[in-house]
């Protein structure tokens, strides 16, 4: 259990440069692995998730060097990786789990695939299913972990996804690499595309068609090592947009930060509640950056649907504090994907705010949330369920109070964040 701060009268100031963002990290993993020739990877986030990633290739037969936040993959191309001695660990890593389901899939052997309790329980069918149009068989425990892939012969599809993942997209694309011809998938509304612009940056030819759900893979591409530049997370660094915004007389700055259209998501949601954002855009090479300013901001309620979810559904902890804070009612509709994350978020979220005096009602695919001023504790043990971005909501939600309030579970932040508190501490005064 660990004791959260309060905010100083002051507010929050300071700048960070947040973690390398997860999603690239793990990406530059595996294509690196399936690449000829190393890739040198350099501000690689060291969270659990990805780290579950990096050995699970060192399992198959890949060497990969590790020192500070840079990485070396010695890759050598499909035909080096083996078969693991064991049962891959994929641990809390629903990222990896389900990408690696679409690369295993186009290798000449079988794969276990397990993971800890909490991934253990989430469903992996919504990969599963739609690879059987591809040909692969990938047998589960009822849906879940553990699943054994059976690696070998892919063909193309043309696959219309039932679900707005860009997990589940990214697993298909890359088993696609493996067909014996082209292969479509289509979107239901464009997700975050990062294995696309990664797998053409290692010399793949992989093109988004001008509607921005049609995405065309030509197979068996002859890929080569990178060197990859991680940004910092967005997901990360808007826990401190969060937090500035919501604090009087702040003025924070994160730097670096990944500014992908398809991740921009809460920088539009801070925009529409009138929170005060500057964004500065950065040269790059590759995925855009830019330095983000947030200062300490009257907020306004906002109105979300399922079409605004793809681009921040992994801020919408976030979100729900933003609402709980602004003057009047906000709606967050079309969220159902929430309920299958590390844990059903939408109750977590419901029931973590109303334990600080916030009136929420949950929905099916979301919930509403009425924004108040001044909060009343009653309940001053929070949680996070085991679930990283539930802890980080909460320590956020803490700075607002000037009661003690201590949350449980605090380790889980490790899985993408391990350097949260201390980042937290810099722009609190050393708290």
């Amino acid at each position: 259990m660990k004791k959260l701060s309060s905010a100083p009268k002051s507010g929050l100031h300071g700048t960070i440069v947040v973690p390398g963002d997860k999603s690239i990290s793990h990406r530059a993993i595996m294509l690196g692995s399936i690449s000829e020739g190393d890739t040198t990877i350099t501000h690689f986030l060291e969270g659990e998730d990805c780290l579950s990633t990096l050995q699970a290739f060192r399992d198959l037969g890949v060497e990969i060097d590790k020192t500070d936040d840079k990485v070396v993959v010695h890759g050598k191309g499909t035909g080096q990786l083996h078969a693991s001695e064991h049962a891959l660990d994929m641990g809390n890593s629903g990222t990896t789990t389900r990408l690696m389901m679409g690369l295993l899939a186009g290798l000449p052997f079988d794969s276990k695939l397990v993971g800890d309790a909490s991934l253990s329980k989430r469903p992996m069918k919504r990969v599963s299913e739609p690879l059987k149009e591809f040909g692969v068989t990938i047998e589960t425990n009822d849906g879940k972990l553990p699943a054994t892939v059976k690696g070998g012969s892919i063909h193309a599809a043309n696959y219309q996804l039932q679900v707005a993942s860009a997990q589940v997209k990214s697993a298909l694309i890359l088993a696609s690499l493996f067909a014996d011809e082209p292969s479509a998938i289509i979107e239901q509304l464009p997700t975050r595309n990062h294995t696309e612009i990664m797998l053409n940056q290692f010399g793949a030819n992989v093109k988004t068609a001008d509607d921005d759900v049609t995405i065309t893979v030509q197979p068996h591409p002859k890929l080569k090592g990178q060197t990859i530049y991680v940004p910092g997370d967005i997901s990360s660094a808007a826990f401190f947009m969060t937090a500035a915004a919501i604090i009087p007389g702040s003025d924070v700055v994160l730097k670096n930060v990944n500014l992908n259209p398809t991740r921009t998501g809460v920088l539009k949601v801070l925009e529409k509640m009138h929170a005060d954002v500057t964004v500065t855009e950065l040269p790059s090479k590759g995925e855009p950056i830019g330095d983000i300013r947030v200062k300490g901001s009257k907020l306004t309620p906002i109105q979300l649907t399922a079409a605004d979810v793809p681009a921040l559904v992994d801020e919408i902890p976030l979100v729900a504090l933003l609402a709980a804070c602004a003057d009047g009612v906000s709606d967050i509709s079309g969220a159902e994907e929430l309920r299958v994350k590390e844990t059903d978020r939408i109750v977590a979220i419901a029931t973590e705010l109303r334990k600080l005096g916030v009136q929420v009602e949950e929905k099916p695919d979301g919930m509403i949330i009425t924004g108040r001023k001044d909060w009343q504790v009653n309940d001053h043990h929070l949680d996070s369920y085991g679930d990283h971005r539930i802890g980080m909501m909460n320590a956020i939600a803490a700075l607002r109070t000037d009661e003690d309030l201590f949350l449980q579970n605090p380790e889980s932040i490790n899985i993408s964040y391990p350097n949260f508190f201390q980042d937290l501490a810099e722009i609190n005064g050393g708290e």
